[in-house]
């Protein structure tokens, strides 16, 4: 009896090691921008709103009752319950809803939303790191030796910082990213350590997680606490990254983080705000706030911003790499080069187009704006934007099950989210153009990629249908001299053969002992890899892939199970003809951007492609 206890305490212990394991790296891959709102939130807040009792506890009330609606309840709870295998995301919320409409006009509908979300996010990725490393940088000059720091060292430093990070972005960040839980960890005690001892000398502040206080400021302020909504909603920035990397962590680990993470920030923000009541005047509150507890541990911490920072940053690149590559994947971007950095972690890819295009613009935000407190009034727009959008298709999707209790509740939301957005509109003209300026470039990439392959297509003219090709394919076949070995050509299906097909083997008659058509299929779902092989005709056969939509298809590794040594490899090539200025932008895109098959990481030298001349109007 002894030893059975002795195993099952083993066994618990075992799981409960294995669960906070997994907690502390959802802190370092998950929580990062989330984590680092506390640097600038109050402080932006109360540059504009004047220090009272009422309005802390405002504020606070807010703050608290934000991250228990929108992280807590639309994300860690509505947003994950909706995803089956551990998938996060507005592309994966887009492709959860196709599968409950029918209408064509509401998936395109929802289909352009999931494009806006998705270039917000982009957008975001660019703001984030930008906002992030500058506040913590500022941080320099309350150390008592560099007081009087010139401002324009503080942004070197901070331009150095950024150049190094997206730096190292191609090398991959596997082995750095084993620390990022620890890190985090630390930050997140430091959080609440700080918070707490701030919190003792005014316990009463407790009284802010009532929501009364919060709905009192609203109604008290009206239009000025309408514009406070806009700085409120920083201290939810990084939801969207919780439920985009559910993929990479999985619901339970970050559910399990999440509840370690959100009691570190309450008591990290109830503590500034003690601070701000006890030291009037002072409107860096967390910096000040360590530096009054103990100025011994000040650089300690401030180093330990700095990386948390980075963490922060780091998220947001891995995020959009991420989000671009899903994109790819259900054809809404072309595709862009992506290298895989890592042989154990599937998440961990690079696309260097991405890379620079943040680096960019993250350089050209912190020479733009200077001060974390102006690009403060930049921020929160796309975030604002991304949240509402994944509102309204959460509750598309509940409604589409006909789960109405949910759906009656996440309408709730959608209210909260659009209340949050209408403020945060008020910060266009002060800065948000940014946010709005850069999320145009993805999204008219996209929306020049997906008509533009409705005009190519159309262009193209009709395909060969399958039966006349194979009825030409027969009888050319016994009166050709055919080449040895085995080539691949590249479909889409079986049912119409690309004109690049029929001039290969038809009208050139380049036909080999053993010819095999590779079709790809991307799934709705978001995981899965499946193959078949079909015997056609005489030398003919198709090789069908299936493959989620998040999924990495490793192409040789299936030829190798399908016992194909394939000699050549033929693929289509477009040339693009066209007086129309749109279709000549989009056929420099698809000029410069590397073909499909590149995408899979074939061996070039078997690597042919074929090219189509196509005129477009």
């Amino acid at each position: 009896m002894l030893k059975f206890y002795i195993f099952y305490i083993k066994y618990f212990m075992q799981k409960i090691s294995e669960a906070v394991n997994h907690a502390i790296k959802a802190m370092g891959l998950v929580f990062g921008d989330i984590g680092t709102n506390p640097i600038y939130t109050m402080p932006v807040i109360f540059l504009t709103t004047e220090i009272t009792e009422e309005n802390i506890f405002g504020v606070l009330s807010l703050i608290v009752w934000t991250l228990i609606i929108i992280v807590t309840v639309q994300y860690a709870w509505f947003a994950m319950s909706l995803s089956k295998r551990g998938e996060g995301g507005v592309i994966v919320l887009n492709q959860i809803l196709k599968r409950h409409i029918k209408s064509l006009r509401a998936e395109t509908f929802f289909s352009y939303l999931a494009y806006i979300g998705i270039s917000l996010l982009i957008g975001d990725s660019v703001l984030t790191p930008a906002i992030s490393i500058l506040s913590a940088v500022e941080g320099i000059s309350l150390i008592d030796k560099f007081t009087d720091i010139p401002h324009s060292v503080i942004i070197l430093i901070a331009v150095v910082i950024t150049v190094a990070l997206f730096s190292i972005q191609k090398k991959g960040a596997e082995k750095v990213s084993q620390m990022f839980g620890p890190v985090m960890l630390i930050w997140f005690l430091s959080l609440f350590i700080s918070g707490f001892f701030s919190f003792i000398q005014m316990p009463s502040i407790l009284l802010a997680l009532n929501p009364m206080f919060g709905l009192k400021f609203l109604f008290a302020n009206k239009l000025a606490s309408f514009f406070v909504l806009s700085q409120i909603i920083l201290c939810a920035t990084g939801a969207e990254a919780l439920y985009a990397d559910m993929g990479h962590m999985g619901r339970k680990p970050i559910i399990h983080a999440w509840v370690f993470v959100f009691f570190a920030l309450v008591f990290s923000y109830l503590g500034q705000g003690v601070f701000l009541l006890k030291h009037s005047g002072i409107h860096s509150a967390l910096f000040s706030m360590i530096l009054n507890q103990n100025s011994f541990l000040y650089i300690p911490f401030l180093i330990l911003s700095l990386s948390a920072t980075v963490i922060a940053s780091q998220s947001m690149i891995s995020g959009a790499f991420s989000l671009v590559y899903q994109a790819i994947n259900t054809k809404i971007l072309p595709y862009f080069k992506t290298d895989f950095t890592s042989t154990k972690l599937k998440s961990q890819i690079y696309i260097g187009a991405v890379n620079w295009f943040l680096l960019v613009f993250v350089i050209a935000v912190i020479l733009f704006f200077k001060k974390s407190s102006n690009l403060a009034h930049a921020y929160g727009f796309a975030v604002a934007g991304a949240i509402l959008i994944t509102g309204i298709i959460i509750a598309a999707i509940f409604f589409a099950k006909k789960k109405y209790f949910y759906f009656i509740a996440s309408l709730g939301l959608v209210l909260v989210d659009f209340s949050f957005f209408l403020a945060t509109c008020t910060k266009i003209h002060l800065g948000a153009y940014w946010s709005i300026s850069i999320a145009a470039i993805p999204f008219s990439i996209i929306l020049l990629y997906i008509k533009g392959q409705k005009a190519l297509h159309k262009a193209l003219g009709p395909q060969m249908s399958r039966n006349r090709f194979l009825k030409k394919y027969n009888k050319i076949l016994p009166e050709i001299c055919k080449i040895s070995g085995t080539a691949l050509f590249f479909i889409k299906n079986l049912e119409y053969i690309p004109h690049y097909v029929i001039n290969t083997m038809l009208e050139n008659n380049i036909v080999y002992s053993d010819n095999v058509f590779v079709s790809i299929y991307k799934t709705n779902e978001p995981h899965g890899i499946e193959w078949e092989m079909e015997e056609i005709t005489e030398g003919l056969r198709q090789l069908k892939i299936s493959g989620g939509y998040m999924e990495i298809i490793n192409l040789e590794s299936i030829f190798k199970k399908a016992n194909i040594k394939e000699k050549t490899i033929f693929y289509g090539v477009e040339q693009i003809e066209t007086n129309n200025f749109f279709w000549n932008i989009y056929a420099k895109i698809n000029k410069i951007l590397p073909p499909e098959l590149d995408f899979y990481k074939l061996p070039l030298y078997k690597v042919h492609g074929i090219t189509t001349l196509v005129i477009m109007k």
